[in-house]
């Protein structure tokens, strides 16, 4: 019987001297992870690779809110005393396919609750059977109400110009961040509201769309570079996505030539 006890003893010894590793540096115990248990070493790397991730995440939160402290509301109404919204003039030409970057994707619901995935381009979730791609698209983006008369500057002498074309749309966004209004009852609630306010939306035109966009846009705005959100932006894209022109704040006659003059290079390349 004691010869049995010392050898289960000598036995557990053994294991645990073939299962461990003795750290030279903190003297510490560390689990060895033998060739032939690859599920121990998944669930370990795994673990790694979790607190590299979260690590990353935490860094870009980090950074996320160091670029917002740094960019606060009186630096937006400062830049609009100083040059009343208007970021950077107008593109004069367009700009060329080559060279243009893609407009970034984004969900925005109409005001009788439906829901439309913007840019619409070839092949893209946004396109339907019924709905062709148009050949111009005039992205106006709003993120504070104040910017709504900038918006108006630009659209209205645009939907003029094209108001017998149906190969370009245009679409008003109002971006909504605030987390309470993101919330179902008080957005549909919202939404009901813009429905009324919005009853001679199709006085401007066939193309012209008003559409709200709620929730988080801070990756949204970094990747369009729109840091002031008391001015207004205009996008011009062709029937890719591509942003080919664009412009801010209010709209001077100079800007707004310029825009219809890239309109029209915009529907000549299309029919090319």
């Amino acid at each position: 019987m004691s010869r049995l006890k010392r050898l289960i003893s000598l036995q557990h010894s053994m294991f645990i001297n073939s299962t461990t590793i003795i750290s030279q540096e903190n003297n510490k115990l560390l689990p060895f992870i033998a060739s032939n248990h690859p599920s121990q070493w998944t669930t370990t790397r795994s673990l790694d690779i979790f607190q590299m991730a979260n690590k990353a995440a935490l860094e870009k939160e980090k950074a996320r809110l160091a670029d917002e402290m740094n960019r606060g509301y009186f630096a937006d109404i400062h830049e609009m005393k100083k040059h009343g919204g208007k970021i950077s003039k107008a593109n004069k030409v367009v700009v060329p396919a080559m060279e243009a970057v893609k407009f970034p994707t984004f969900e925005a619901d109409y005001s009788n609750g439906s829901s439309l995935k913007l840019p619409i381009i070839p092949n893209g979730s946004g396109t339907s059977v019924t709905e062709d791609v148009p050949k111009a698209t005039l992205m106006c983006l709003s993120f504070r109400s104040t910017s709504q008369a900038m918006v108006d500057s630009w659209r209205k002498p645009f939907s003029d110009a094209f108001n017998n074309s149906r190969n370009i749309h245009i679409y008003e966004v109002s971006f909504i961040d605030s987390w309470l209004l993101t919330k179902k009852p008080i957005k549909t609630l919202l939404l009901r509201t813009m429905r009324k306010s919005n009853a001679d939306e199709g006085k401007d035109g066939p193309q012209r769309q008003i559409l709200y966009s709620f929730g988080d846009h801070y990756y949204f705005r970094k990747e369009l570079k729109i840091l002031n959100l008391l001015t207004g932006y205009i996008f011009l894209l062709d029937n890719f996505g591509r942003i080919r022109w664009q412009g801010s704040g209010l709209a001077t006659d100079e800007e707004v030539q310029w825009l219809l003059s890239c309109t029209s290079v915009l529907l000549q390349e299309v029919r090319q």
